[in-house]
């Protein structure tokens, strides 16, 4: 009899041993390989590869590369060079800095001088339980259980900072401290001149945010000069130099100006690109068109890459977001997906006077040309990058665009002309 306790022991305390050193080898992989591992080093091999084949087949990784905290000033002449050789002969990307540039916007917003982006702990973080966020699957007609207030009320950069800051790391980025969050969010804002709305948004989207325990950074891209206002260019260049800042796995381009009003609006990525801004009040919270996709639009990174990213050819108003969901159905070769309307409410701030940019009288053509969408996105993409700052709200990116003229951008992508007898 004691022979076999003496065996059931043996087996209890070996069962305990095996486990105790399988957790122990699985946090060291995790640790060394995990995808914070990334954090530390460079983005994870399989996106690398898919960025470097899809965009630059040529091994231009250099531009992809997340700055390690001890190698924040990576001379950027040096990268511009290596990229300019990969690119067909025709594109030139300048991204050289210069940090005397400054926007002359954002006065008493908070800032640092250096680009120490802050990432967690990785010890600390892998311990935490995943983050849980409510499900859109129980939808209630009229529910005002989730409803969220819209205040339009005008504050200063200093009266943001005191109420959301506190938790806030500099460059907009938060992430909650009791679990872990499943994806790494950059919102994207293009921007120019909207300073009262930045300050509207950067109120409500940082206490909605933290309301569904999101990894999330918020980067404002400021097109600096006087160039036509290219809301899809500003948008590739937002994503090109936020990757590497972090290697997020979830990018949500949204319009300074419209502001989320359900909770259970959650700002995530699926398997397919999700149109965010199904409902606006503006519109009386009614989709215009089925192949609406403006607004807000949330592309998993391996998507948007596999797009091709947005269209630099649309200068002025209009067109750029239908040439995406064009996109996404031709050369991503998937739907949208859209939350209900119930859901995907938005407020569109219509107050401080500001007036849409000239309409792009080409528009039309260019989107209804059938043009081949590898001649112009995220791999023919141009602009000046003069300053990247850390505010506490946001990262700040501030570039200049290189504009086409129409003919220049008739020619690049083999749009034929319309003979005046098929007119």
């Amino acid at each position: 009899m004691f022979r076999y306790y003496r065996t059931l022991l043996v087996f209890i305390s070996l069962t305990f041993f095996i486990q105790l050193l399988y957790s122990i080898v699985k946090l060291q992989i995790r640790k060394q390989s995990g995808y914070y591992g990334t954090l530390r080093n460079t983005l994870d091999k399989s996106l690398q590869q898919l960025i470097t084949s899809v965009l630059w087949p040529n091994n231009a990784t250099v531009i992809l590369n997340v700055r390690p905290r001890n190698h924040i000033k990576v001379s950027s002449q040096h990268a511009a060079a290596k990229l300019r050789e990969t690119l067909p002969r025709n594109i030139t990307v300048n991204i050289t800095r210069n940090n005397t540039k400054r926007p002359d916007t954002f006065i008493n917003a908070s800032f640092i001088e250096t680009l120490d982006f802050s990432v967690p702990d990785i010890d600390v973080y892998f311990n935490l339980s995943e983050c849980k966020i409510s499900s859109t699957s129980n939808v209630v007609k009229n529910s005002v259980k989730y409803r969220v207030n819209v205040s339009t009320t005008l504050s200063s950069y200093t009266e943001i900072e005191r109420k959301h800051s506190v938790d806030i790391h500099f460059g907009g980025h938060w992430y909650p401290s009791d679990c872990q969050a499943k994806q790494r969010l950059a919102i994207i804002i293009c921007y120019r001149q909207r300073e009262q709305h930045l300050k509207m948004f950067l109120n409500h989207m940082h206490w909605f945010l933290k309301q569904q325990k999101l990894d999330y950074t918020i980067i404002v891209v400021n097109q600096h000069g006087n160039e036509s206002f290219n809301r899809g260019a500003l948008f590739n260049v937002g994503f090109v130099e936020a990757i590497k800042l972090y290697p997020f796995t979830c990018f949500i381009f949204h319009d300074v100006d419209l502001l989320p009003e359900d909770l259970r609006n959650i700002y995530k990525c699926g398997s397919r690109p999700k149109h965010m801004s199904v409902a606006v009040d503006k519109f009386k919270y009614k989709l215009l068109y089925p192949t609406l996709f403006g607004g807000v639009t949330a592309f998993h990174t391996e998507d948007f890459i596999q797009a091709n990213g947005y269209p630099n050819v649309y200068w002025g108003w209009g067109n750029e977001d239908d040439d995406m969901y064009f996109r996404v159905i031709k050369n991503l070769k998937k739907n949208i997906t859209r939350s209900p309307i119930e859901i995907a409410r938005y407020k569109m701030i219509r107050t401080h006077g500001h007036k849409s940019g000239k309409t792009n009288p080409h528009r039309d053509t260019i989107l209804h040309s059938k043009y081949n969408y590898s001649l112009d996105g995220l791999n023919t993409i141009q602009y000046s990058l003069h300053q990247i700052r850390l505010y506490h709200l946001f990262v700040l990116v501030n570039a200049s665009l290189v504009e086409e003229s129409y003919e220049q951008i008739r020619n690049r992508l083999n749009i034929v002309k319309k003979s005046k007898k098929s007119r």
